[in-house]
């Protein structure tokens, strides 16, 4: 799925395409209408992906939705553009999904610097507690504390296999069997944020197994889309799908105190803002604006506490 990534593009097919000589690999780019020069990036690192441009954003469930149709291939990989596949990854991810009851497998992220992507690459499902914890500016006053470490698997040993909760969408191979009883992608998280997520809880509320698998290595920039976005989007987008994830599998109950903590945490970051804290990317009349949205959209809105649209 591409969106304005003619930056990244090229490596990842180029990537993709020296596979080792399984000719079944199909190579499928999914555009959401991008601006730039992805089209032409694509066309030139590989004539023979197919490249299917929708025309407009619809989001990366959509996108992913809509390549997993195109695609005829038993097994399914769902890759971010920034994502480069070391030699031999993808087949690793086809051992990892061979035995019965594993429905999805997950790889090795790694960052620029060769290091594992701590906290990105696998994380438990999210919880109201953890996710208080992040909305009150606790994680980033101690990233360390214990829901924190515990929520993003900040001890994992990413050196051994192992079954995990949600591996993250950036790199995220599935049985078609798997994907297709849960009806795919839940469109509604739009978009981006959390639909990966849910994609997994629903698998393993079916009784899939879910795998982390440190021999498929892939270079992972990360981040490229969504920084394109204006921070009022960033913001809205986040906690609009963060709600709407827990509409659907936590109730009402736990809606209502993450509501309250919204409301806490636009209020903190407002005063942070004013103080000189504002985010390294916007100003502080932009994040005092974005904060403010939130509050009235996330918080205060009785849309937000009811019940899960229909996709």
């Amino acid at each position: 799925m591409t969106y304005n990534s003619a930056g990244s593009i090229e490596p990842c097919l180029r990537a993709l395409r020296q596979q080792g000589d399984r000719q079944e690999w199909e190579r499928i780019v999914i555009d959401n209408a991008s601006r730039d020069q992805t089209v032409a990036a694509v066309q030139s690192a590989d004539p023979g992906a197919r490249f299917i441009q929708n025309p407009a954003n619809l989001g990366f469930a959509a996108a992913a939705n809509r390549g997993a149709q195109a695609a005829a291939g038993k097994i399914l990989l769902f890759l971010n553009p920034d994502a480069v596949a070391a030699a031999g990854a993808l087949q690793e991810l086809v051992r990892a999904l061979e035995p019965a009851g594993v429905g999805a497998v997950g790889g090795l992220l790694m960052r620029a610097d060769n290091q594992p992507d701590r906290g990105f690459i696998v994380r438990r499902f999210p919880t109201a507690f953890t996710m208080a914890a992040e909305i009150l500016l606790l994680n980033r006053l101690w990233p360390r504390n214990p829901l924190n470490r515990r929520y993003r698997c900040l001890d994992l040993d990413y050196a051994q296999s192992q079954d995990v909760d949600q591996p993250a969408g950036a790199c995220l191979a599935i049985k078609r069997e798997a994907f297709e009883s849960v009806g795919g992608f839940d469109e509604g998280f739009f978009p981006v944020w959390f639909e990966d997520v849910d994609l997994c809880r629903r698998l393993r509320a079916r009784g899939s197994r879910i795998v982390y698998c440190p021999r498929a290595l892939f270079t992972h920039t990360g981040g490229h889309s969504v920084s394109q976005l204006p921070i009022a989007d960033r913001q809205i987008f986040w906690y609009r799908n963060l709600l709407r994830y827990f509409r659907k599998h936590e109730g009402p109950a736990a809606v209502a105190t993450l509501r309250a903590c919204i409301a806490a945490g636009m209020t903190l970051r407002s005063l942070a803002a004013l103080v000189g804290f504002a985010p390294q990317d916007s100003g502080t009349r932009q994040a005092l604006g974005a904060y403010m949205r939130v509050l009235r959209e996330c918080a205060l809105s009785a849309e937000s506490a009811g019940p899960v649209p229909s996709r």
